[in-house]
């Protein structure tokens, strides 16, 4: 028998992780802001979370001037994009397999 839990990405373990990788999904771009408000965190948590996701290669971190005021921006990247679709499908696998 197939071990479904091998084929989950560690990186999407965290629910703030996850829910990160969802909200990028489905909006071509999000600020800082909107993640901090979506999920609920404090600036410090979701720094954390998003500097994985970074190092990870997931997600890209556009930094810039509006007016006066600095603006934080991020994306999903196509390495982000295959390797949460792929956890997805190892989660609905394993959802499969236990019914």
């Amino acid at each position: 028998m197939k071990n479904y839990i091998a084929d989950l990405n560690k990186a999407f373990e965290s629910r703030v992780r996850l829910g990160i990788m969802s909200i990028l999904l489905v909006n071509d771009v999000v600020d800082f802001g909107m993640l901090k408000e979506q999920l609920q965190l404090t600036d410090g948590n979701m720094a954390s979370h998003l500097a994985a996701l970074e190092k990870a290669q997931y997600i890209t971190i556009t930094k810039k001037f509006v007016g006066k005021k600095p603006n934080t921006t991020y994306t999903v990247s196509k390495e982000g994009k295959k390797a949460f679709n792929l956890h997805i499908d190892a989660l609905e696998k394993l959802i499969q397999k236990t019914n």
